[in-house]
């Protein structure tokens, strides 16, 4: 699987040998990994890339820079700088010009004094659907941050775009949000039976459920210090979500929500069905009264 992400992007990284070595709890290196692409309604695209952070325990924070750039433009281009262990399936959403042609964006991360960079672009044969799953008719959640406000579906909005909310040092703030699904996994009516999973898919992706098992998970993807959840995968109750998040140093911070239906986790991967949103927090310096 961690060599796929490498091929995926068309050329090998900077030291893929590393991809053989056992993992280990920490001291592992975190490789870029492109989902694929997808074409906007405006002719232009988005490209949809996530990561592996390769240790088992060891959670890193690389702040954007020399050792977490996206090039050309960058090197700030949405990505998290924030690394949790294992898979991060599409954290982040880039949007290129339809002319982008055969270009490519290269992803560069220097993790434990190991660098890998991997491009990506409007490869052959990485379309992908995220926003239906025409097998199976299954749609991605939906998020709100407000009761009647903008519903948010699909691969994440760029940043500028996060719900913003304030807090302060070492107080919890309220995060809430509203989470529904379609509860389809079954066929489009009238249609056929899905196919059977492409070669490599993982085993039992062809019997999914038939109806869906909506969840959620809050992690922190942005920030100068440690962020505690009361519960970073909350109870989704009556499609409302209540939990709070507490800030140990002043500073703003994105916090990633993902929801997931019964495909799971990446889909599955079939790149569908989840939904990325993001909350940035302001927080302030405790006031000490002096």
């Amino acid at each position: 699987m961690l060599l796929a992400f490498v091929c995926m992007a068309g050329a090998p990284a900077v030291g893929q040998t590393l991809a053989m070595e056992p993992l280990k709890d920490s001291g592992s290196n975190i490789y870029p990994a492109y989902e694929g692409w997808y074409q906007n309604a405006d002719g232009s695209y988005t490209l949809l890339v996530g990561y592996y952070n390769r240790n088992k325990k060891e959670v890193l924070d690389i702040p954007i820079g020399p050792e977490n750039k996206i090039e050309p433009g960058g090197p700030d281009q949405g990505q998290p700088t924030h690394f949790e262990v294992g898979r991060g399936w599409g954290t982040i959403a880039i949007k290129v010009p339809k002319d982008f042609g055969d270009k490519k964006l290269t992803w560069t991360l220097t993790a434990n004094g190991k660098t890998v960079s991997v491009p990506f672009g409007i490869t052959k044969g990485y379309q992908i659907e995220p926003f239906l799953d025409a097998a199976m008719g299954n749609k991605p959640p939906t998020i709100k941050f407000t009761e009647k406000g903008p519903e948010l579906t699909g691969p994440p909005a760029p940043l500028s775009q996060a719900f913003a909310i304030s807090g302060v040092v070492n107080e919890p703030v309220a995060i809430k949000y509203w989470i529904t699904d379609d509860g389809n996994d079954e066929p489009p009516t009238g249609g056929s039976a899905a196919p059977p999973p492409p070669a490599g898919a993982a085993a039992g992706a062809q019997a999914r459920p038939q109806r869906s098992r909506t969840s959620t998970t809050l992690t922190k993807y942005r920030g100068p210090g440690e962020i505690k959840f009361a519960d970073n995968t909350p109870a989704i109750e009556k499609d409302m979500v209540n939990t709070t998040a507490t800030f140990l140093l002043p500073g703003e911070y994105i916090i990633r929500i993902e929801g997931n239906d019964s495909s799971g986790v990446g889909g599955g991967g079939f790149q569908c069905c989840w939904t990325t949103a993001y909350v940035k927090v302001n927080v302030k310096a405790a006031n000490t009264g002096k």
